[in-house]
């Protein structure tokens, strides 16, 4: 699989990255050993999780499978904190908080550190360069060797790499953003990867299919191995599920049919080769699945293909996203 250097970093990811959303979970070790084996076989890197996916039983199964079944030294391990478990609340971007979960997520990972750190999301009530100096204590110390941030929109990504860039003394550049991104939902687009272009820094993906509405397997209905009928992700998928995404669905089957590709290869390749992305981030329920996503690696899209779904499913951009001499 083809590596891609993260923004403007010297960490190199593969350019499809393996999320862990459901593991520990729904995803059982048997299968994520499946998954995590296919994954490295393909060549690929970029292992994606969090501290509060599956209330740290993703991290811990990652754990177990990392040097019995994949060498660590083959892995980019990513994972993240700041999100927690209280309705009330929901982010604690507090330097106290995100230091001991980023010690809690190295124990159930069982390594020494994280390949990239990121922070889950914006804290509106934590002085901002206090949620920095988080990522800056954990790559000075060795705990993370690269900083992120997730779920950042277009005014807090860059003013928070503006901070790191320019801060007295020694900060930590942000190597990477992740955030929903996908045929079904462009609005990175406003703000969020201008910013990042301008300022270098990688943007991951995830839900690149459309939380799997993309493949075209809701189009006649919901089937009952699908996470539109999990009890935990139906209200995730429900939002595309309306007429416009059925309309964008419709152009990626035609597309498919025209290049004899399936839905999936379309929609994953599309956003892959954006200007700004690093790596989409895939979830994957077995093996076989992930199979599918991992063989676009061979597709490029031809030019009219990208253009027809860029028309469809084009978001309205008006002022001041664009130029107000051009409105």
């Amino acid at each position: 699989m083809e590596q891609r250097h993260l923004g403007r970093t010297g960490l190199r990811v593969s350019r499809i990255g393996l999320g862990t959303l459901t593991w520990g979970r729904d995803t059982d070790e048997h299968d994520a050993a499946d998954l995590l084996k296919t994954f490295w076989e393909a060549g690929g890197t970029l292992i994606d999780t969090a501290d509060v996916y599956g209330d740290g039983e993703a991290e811990y199964l990652l754990g177990r499978l990392i040097e019995g079944l994949v060498p660590r030294r083959d892995l980019v391990i990513s994972t993240k904190a700041g999100s927690v478990p209280d309705p009330d609340v929901r982010v604690d971007g507090s330097r106290g908080h995100l230091l001991a979960a980023l010690d809690a997520s190295l124990a159930r990972l069982g390594t020494e550190y994280v390949d990239l750190w990121h922070i889950h999301a914006y804290d509106p009530f934590t002085p901002l360069e206090e949620t920095l100096q988080a990522l800056d204590m954990a790559v000075s110390s060795g705990r993370a060797r690269y900083a992120a941030v997730s779920n950042f929109c277009g005014w807090q990504l860059a003013k928070a790499a503006t901070w790191q860039l320019t801060a007295p003394g020694v900060r930590t550049r942000l190597a990477g953003t992740q955030l929903e991104y996908s045929l079904l939902q462009r609005g990175v687009e406003r703000e969020v990867l201008p910013a990042a272009l301008d300022l270098g820094i990688g943007l991951l993906p995830s839900s690149p299919l459309g939380r799997g509405v993309l493949t075209g397997k809701y189009r006649n209905a919901t089937p009952t191995d699908s996470r539109g009928a999990s009890e935990h992700l139906a209200p995730f998928v429900a939002p595309y599920l309306d007429d416009t995404a059925s309309r964008i669905v419709d152009a990626v089957a035609t597309a498919a049919d025209g290049l004899a590709v399936t839905p999936l290869q379309v929609a994953l390749a599309w956003v892959r080769d954006r200007p700004g992305v690093s790596a989409p981030i895939v979830g994957a329920r077995n093996a076989q699945q992930l199979t599918a996503a991992l063989s676009v690696e061979a597709l490029s899209l031809p030019d009219e293909i990208c253009r027809a779904l860029d028309d469809v499913s084009a978001p309205v951009h008006r002022y001041p996203d664009h130029d107000w001499s051009m409105l």
